[in-house]
C-alpha cells in the first residue's frame, strides 16, 4: 500500500462486493480505488490531471442538478461542490492513483473520483474519512450517473481543454511558415519529383505550401472537435437513464455548461451516445493527418539541409546541439527528427484508438481508458512537438541562395521549359546531350543554334519558370 502514498501504518476497514479490505486511514481514496491500483499496474502512470479536473466538474454539476431537483440536501450538495472545487483547483490529485489503462470501462477512475470527493466532503461536514453514512461515494457523489456516461464525458471535456493548446501551436507554425515563404520568395531552387530533378520552384512557394497544409490541419481538427461537444450525461448505464431522476437529463447539461464554460450539447439518442464513440476516432484521425503532414515537412527540411557539403545544402537549419560523440563539428537536424518521431507516435496511437473503438460490444465500449490515454498523449506530444519545431527550427531557417542557383543552372530538368517552344522530342535530345557531356542545358541550346540568345534568356528566365503564364509568352518556334 505504501507504493501508492507514504501513509503511516494505520488503516480503516472498508468493504465492497468483493469483501473487506484495509485502506490507509489518511487516504481520501477508498476500497474500490485501492483494488484497482493493485490490479492495474500497467503504465506506472496515473490519471491525467485534466481528466481528474473534468471528473470533478461532472460531479459538481451533478450535485448541483440533484440539489435543484430536490433529491440531494443542501449540506451534502455544498460539501460535494466544495470538495470538487478543491480538485478543480489542483488539490488532492495525488489521491487519484489508478493507472490510465485499466479494465472495467473506467469504473475504477469513476470510483476513484467518487471516493475522494466523498471523503473530502465528509471531512468538510465534520466527519472522519470512511464514514459513508454522511456522504456516500455511490449514493450521493455518483447520484444519477454511471461510469458509462461520466467517463466518456470526462474524456471529451479533457480533449476539448487540451486541443486548443495544440491549435495555438499549429497556428504559430502556420504563421511562421508563411513569413518564411515571403522571406524566400525570390530564392529559385530546383524542384524535385521522385527524388529526381524536375523543374525550378521558388523556395517561398514550397514554404507557402507547407503553411497551407498546416492551415487545413487546423480546420480538420476544429471540425472534429465539434463532435466532442456532444455528450451522453443522463444516459447512466446504457442510455436508458435508469436510476437518474426524470428531471436530471434536462438539467445536467445547462449546469455542466456553467461549470466548464464549454458549450456542450446532449446526444439526440442516449443509447447511440453510449454505444458509439466514433467521435474519438474522428479527432484521432484529424491528429494523425496533421502528424503525417508535419512529418513530411520535417522530411523535406532534412533533405534540403542535408550535407552541408555533400548533400542538397539549399537551406540551413539552426544548429541546436552536437550531432556526434565521435565526429567533431557534426550537427544533426535534431528538431525535424523529433517531429518525425512525434508523428510516428501519433500514427501508432491512432491505430490503438481505432482498434479500441472497433472492439466495443453491444451497449458499451469497455476500452475507453486506453483510448483516452493515447488520445491525450497524441494531443500533448503534438503540442510540444510543434512548439519546439517553431522555436528551435522553422523560425531560424536561412536559405543558401548561391547553392540553390547553382543547382538550378546545372540541372537538366530546366529543359522542360523548352518543350512549348521546340517540342518534346528536340528537348529530350538536348537533355540526353546534357546528361552525357555534363554541359549546361542553356549552353547546348545555344551551341545547337536552336534558339537565339535573347530567346534562350526568356525561356530560361528562372522567375518565369516558377509561375503560370505560358499563354503570355510568345512561342519562338511553333
Amino acid at each position: 500500500m505504501e507504493q501508492f502514498m507514504n501513509y503511516k501504518s494505520e488503516y480503516r476497514v472498508e468493504s465492497d462486493s468483493i469483501g473487506n479490505k484495509e485502506v490507509p486511514k489518511e487516504a481520501y481514496y477508498g476500497v474500490q480505488t485501492l483494488r484497482a491500483a493493485e490490479n492495474f499496474k500497467i503504465t506506472g502512470l496515473r490519471t491525467h490531471k485534466e481528466f481528474i479536473k473534468s471528473l470533478a466538474e461532472i460531479k459538481k454539476a451533478s450535485a448541483i442538478t440533484n440539489r435543484e431537483i430536490g433529491i440531494l440536501n443542501n449540506d451534502v450538495e455544498n460539501a460535494i461542490v466544495n470538495a470538487c472545487d478543491e480538485i478543480i483547483e489542483g488539490r488532492l490529485h495525488e489521491e487519484f492513483i489508478t493507472d490510465p489503462i485499466q479494465g472495467g470501462a473506467g469504473t475504477s477512475m469513476n470510483m476513484n473520483a467518487n471516493e475522494v470527493i466523498a471523503n473530502r466532503a465528509i471531512e468538510l461536514l465534520g466527519g472522519e474519512k470512511g464514514e459513508y453514512s454522511i456522504v456516500h461515494p455511490n449514493d450521493h457523489v455518483n447520484m444519477g450517473q454511471s461510469t458509462n456516461d461520466v467517463i466518456p464525458t470526462a474524456g471529451k471535456l479533457t480533449a476539448l481543454k487540451l486541443i486548443p493548446k495544440a491549435i495555438f501551436q499549429l497556428k504559430r507554425l502556420q504563421d511562421t511558415l508563411k513569413k518564411k515563404s515571403e522571406e524566400f520568395n525570390d530564392v529559385i531552387k530546383m524542384g524535385r519529383t521522385q527524388m529526381q530533378d524536375a523543374v525550378p520552384v521558388r523556395l517561398g512557394q514550397e514554404f507557402a505550401a507547407y503553411s497551407k497544409v498546416v492551415g487545413r490541419d487546423i480546420k480538420r481538427i476544429n471540425r472534429a472537435m465539434e463532435s466532442l461537444t456532444v455528450i451522453n450525461m443522463g444516459a447512466t448505464a446504457i442510455g436508458t437513464g435508469i436510476n437518474a431522476h426524470c428531471e436530471y437529463e434536462a438539467k445536467i447539461i445547462p449546469n455542466l455548461r456553467k461549470v466548464t464554460n464549454i458549450m456542450l450539447n446532449q446526444s439526440e439518442d442516449l443509447v447511440d451516445g453510449t454505444q458509439n464513440i466514433d467521435c474519438f476516432v474522428e479527432i484521432s484521425a484529424a491528429l494523425k493527418a496533421c502528424a503525417v503532414n508535419l512529418s513530411k515537412i520535417a522530411n523535406d527540411l532534412r533533405l534540403m539541409s542535408s550535407g552541408p557539403r555533400t548533400g542538397f545544402g539549399e537551406i540551413n537549419l539552426p544548429a541546436k546541439q552536437n550531432g556526434s560523440s565521435i565526429m567533431p563539428g557534426k550537427v544533426n537536424p535534431v528538431i525535424p527528427e523529433v517531429v518525425n518521431q512525434v508523428a510516428f507516435n501519433i500514427i501508432g496511437n491512432d491505430t490503438t484508438i481505432s482498434m479500441a473503438a472497433e472492439a466495443g460490444q453491444l451497449e458499451l465500449n469497455a476500452f475507453e481508458p486506453v483510448i483516452f490515454y493515447k488520445l491525450f498523449e497524441s494531443i500533448e506530444t503534438l503540442t510540444h512537438g510543434v512548439n519546439t519545431f517553431v522555436d528551435n527550427c522553422v523560425s531560424g531557417i536561412t536559405a543558401n541562395d548561391k547553392r540553390c542557383k547553382e543547382l538550378v543552372e546545372n540541372s537538366i530538368g530546366i529543359v522542360t521549359a523548352l518543350c512549348p517552344h521546340i517540342g518534346y522530342k528536340e528537348s529530350a535530345r538536348i537533355a540526353k546531350i546534357a546528361m552525357k557531356t555534363g554541359e549546361p542545358v542553356r549552353d547546348i541550346t545555344l551551341k545547337l543554334g536552336i534558339l537565339k540568345e535573347d530567346e534562350v534568356d526568356k525561356v530560361f528566365d528562372p522567375m518565369a519558370m516558377t509561375e503560370p503564364g505560358i499563354c503570355e509568352r510568345k512561342l519562338v518556334n511553333k
